[in-house]
């Protein structure tokens, strides 16, 4: 939990006391019912398992399915960034099925006018089209292990914006976290299949190395960022409005942006040509690329869900734990070998990601006992 939601709800139990008795049960009973419906409740812990589930599925299969696109005859990097973010549409049912949802009455800290608020998302959609350009880039040049290493490095660079822009409390439960989860995937660089791919240069390689740092830099600015704007710019914070809100608006932006630059690149004209050679089939190019979109939807939803509900560390913390699980997934799909270093950086990425959960786990119990006592005393 955050430092600044903590101190609020102390904050204000301690104000309770300055009041009458029943006054003050009555308030405590309501910032108590309301975390409790919020972060302790039965529905709140299977939204935030179903949101776990569609990252760690999305993230692995729009992996797999990106690094297929380009092994079997797909070269345009426009089009990989493209369907990261052109599956937007598939979230329009998500609005009518949601559209009764109650959520708590909720004022950001700073009212933002509706320009403004279409500011934001256009701020997060441009960049949002420069993140995927830059992972389009780093996968297509560089071995999925080496680019697994390289995008774990996104979890400390959430950790350090998180600290500085979400106010983000550190313990050594989180701490021995961000370690873990970082050596997990750091261990996938030792792994045999680490040569660079197929018909990739010197050159090439270094360029996809560079782009996957930026990526990994910029990802964890977002995270962060978009933690940010729940907190203190937008409203109907923790709906599943807000979080689908969060992903459709600033997805049409980047999706724009990027069939800008597949036209400005003049690379939709090898597109019909890429389709027609592509190893698999045509009908196989089409479905490799609806079902990457489809994916990172998925992905998207699950992200933005926990970041919502959560923190950005947390979200990051468990897409982190989702990276070993492609090589894993490459075993059972491409036939690859399994050795003890997957098997370790498996092992590693869960036990760092339970030392968060555990960490979740005591500061709802504390923050229970606050106010618990808090409502004891005054009564």
């Amino acid at each position: 939990m955050g430092k600044t939601q903590e101190h609020e709800l102390i904050t204000i139990a301690a104000a309770n006391k300055e009041t009458s008795a029943p006054e003050a049960a009555d308030t405590i009973n309501v910032v108590a019912s309301s975390d409790a419906s919020q972060n302790r409740g039965f529905e709140w812990r299977v939204q935030i398992a179903l949101y776990i589930l569609l990252v760690l599925v999305g993230q692995s299969a729009a992996v797999l399915l990106g690094r297929l696109y380009f092994d079997k005859g797909g070269n345009s990097k426009w089009m990989a960034t493209l369907v990261q973010v052109a599956g937007f549409p598939a979230l329009f049912p998500l609005y009518k099925f949601f559209r009764k949802e109650k959520t708590p009455n909720y004022t950001p800290t700073t009212h933002l006018s509706p320009l403004k608020i279409a500011s934001v998302y256009t701020f997060f959609g441009l960049f949002l089209a420069a993140m995927c350009m830059l992972y389009s880039i780093g996968l297509k040049y560089m071995p999925v292990s080496t680019f697994s290493l390289i995008c774990s490095s996104q979890l400390a660079f959430n950790a350090l914006f998180a600290l500085f822009i979400n106010s983000q409390k550190f313990t050594s439960y989180i701490i021995n976290s961000v370690v873990l989860l970082t050596i997990s995937s750091t261990l996938l660089c030792f792994h045999s299949d680490s040569s660079l791919p197929k018909g990739v240069s010197r050159r090439q390689n270094v360029i996809g190395f560079i782009c996957t740092v930026g990526c990994s830099a910029g990802y964890g600015l977002q995270l962060s960022l978009t933690q940010f704007a729940f907190q203190r710019l937008l409203r109907k914070k923790n709906s599943f409005e807000s979080t689908v809100d969060m992903i459709v608006y600033p997805a049409i932006v980047a999706s724009c942006a990027a069939v800008v630059g597949l036209f400005a690149s003049g690379e939709w004209k090898t597109l019909n040509s890429e389709m027609h050679q592509f190893e698999l089939g045509k009908l196989s190019y089409v479905m490799t690329l609806v079902w990457t979109a489809l994916m990172w939807q998925l992905y998207s939803i699950g992200m933005t869900g926990l970041i919502n509900k959560m923190s950005s560390l947390f979200s990051n913390a468990v897409a982190t734990l989702g990276l070993p699980i492609v090589p894993v997934l490459a075993v059972i799909f491409f036939h690859d070998a399994m050795d003890g270093i997957k098997v370790v950086a498996m092992l590693l990425a869960i036990w760092g990601f339970v030392s968060y959960g555990y960490q979740q786990y005591l500061d709802h119990y504390k923050l229970g006992h606050v106010l618990y006592e808090d409502n004891a005393s005054s009564l």
